[in-house]
């Protein structure tokens, strides 16, 4: 049985559907209607979710805008889980003194891109430009901003330097890019997508390219430390419908997208357009594994940036659950390099 939470909440505002305590018959999962949530969508859409946690336990639905906003639903315990992005989770490990979240699995790969308008053709026409990021602080926008720092631009976070970042919401990043009211985004999928489709824009820097063999993680499955603690069992059904859900989304890639569309649709009210989803969907992959070396690499630009304290991530992974569930099944375990 699933339940949603009634949507739009902030974080800190979320009492949960059934309380800040977490119990045994229930969790609570949060995610986001992005395309980089594809297997979150899919395995609600699909059931593979409650498929795997059994009868016994209800699965209460929560959507969310932003990592920021997910993060401080799991530090209230709104939610025991979330698919999240790598910054926001390493934000909320460290303010948390590594206390309050383990990552458990991955997610997705991929899909990130610095779409620019028309006339920016180079790295050097970026001087002078003003930029928009889903939220500060979030993992595309510590991917702008240190991507501009090795490109010899000054930033700061009140929207000054050579380049000007503006965090803004996503929908409102494409009203002011087709409106000329910036220059460009650094975004996630569909929106990198959107803006060059709907906003006339072209790709500058996709993402993957600034990556070992393209692979760098953009969403992955967190859990809060005390529910994790308490209710395993949970967790492990949870993996084990997402490995699932996976595996279904290998082998039915045009049907795996329809679903992801259809599921935005029911959190939105309104679907990609074909065209949309297809390409957003080409940029993407899944994967189970969370990449743990590129989280790191994540932290260090975060740092580096001014946007993070220094911090040692030992400890932010708890991959016991999905190496018992990829056993189970005869696949090779993951390792954190």
């Amino acid at each position: 049985m699933r339940v949603f939470c009634p949507l739009g909440l902030l974080a800190s505002l979320l009492v949960g559907c059934t309380g800040a305590e977490g119990s045994a018959d229930v969790l609570r999962l949060g995610y986001f209607a992005n395309v980089t949530h594809a297997p979150a969508i899919i395995g609600i859409d699909r059931g593979f979710f409650e498929d795997a946690l059994g009868p016994d336990v209800k699965l209460e639905l929560v959507t969310f805008s932003s990592g920021p906003e997910a993060v401080e639903a799991l530090f209230s315990g709104s939610v025991d889980a979330t698919f999240i992005g790598p910054n926001p989770a390493i934000s909320g490990y460290q303010k948390s003194e590594g206390d309050a979240l383990r990552v458990v699995a991955g997610t997705t790969s991929g899909g990130a891109s610095l779409v620019v308008r028309d006339g920016i053709d180079s790295v050097a026409d970026l001087e002078g430009t003003t930029l928009a990021t889903p939220s500060l602080g979030n993992t595309q926008d510590v991917a702008l901003r240190s991507w501009l720092a090795d490109q010899g631009f000054n930033t700061d976070t009140s929207a000054g330097g050579d380049v000007s970042i503006r965090p803004q919401e996503n929908a409102d990043t494409l009203t002011a890019f087709i409106d000329g009211q910036i220059d460009g985004a650094w975004v996630p999928e569909p929106w990198a997508t959107r803006l060059v489709l709907e906003g006339k824009g072209k790709v500058l820097i996709d993402e993957s390219e600034l990556w070992p063999d393209g692979d760098f993680v953009t969403t992955h499955l967190v859990v809060g430390r005390e529910y994790l603690a308490k209710f395993p069992a949970n967790i492990e059904k949870l993996i084990d419908g997402l490995i699932t859900t996976l595996e279904w989304i290998a082998t039915n890639d045009t049907d795996a997208a329809a679903a992801a569309n259809g599921g935005i649709k029911e959190i939105t009210s309104k679907e990609l357009n074909p065209e949309t989803i297809k390409r957003a969907w080409s940029n993407l992959s899944f994967t189970y594994d969370p990449i743990a070396s590129s989280l790191e690499r994540c932290k260090d630009n975060a740092v580096a940036v001014g946007l993070l304290d220094p911090v040692d991530l030992d400890g932010i992974y708890d991959l016991s659950l999905l190496n018992s569930v990829l056993k189970k099944r005869g696949l090779e375990e993951i390792g954190v390099k």
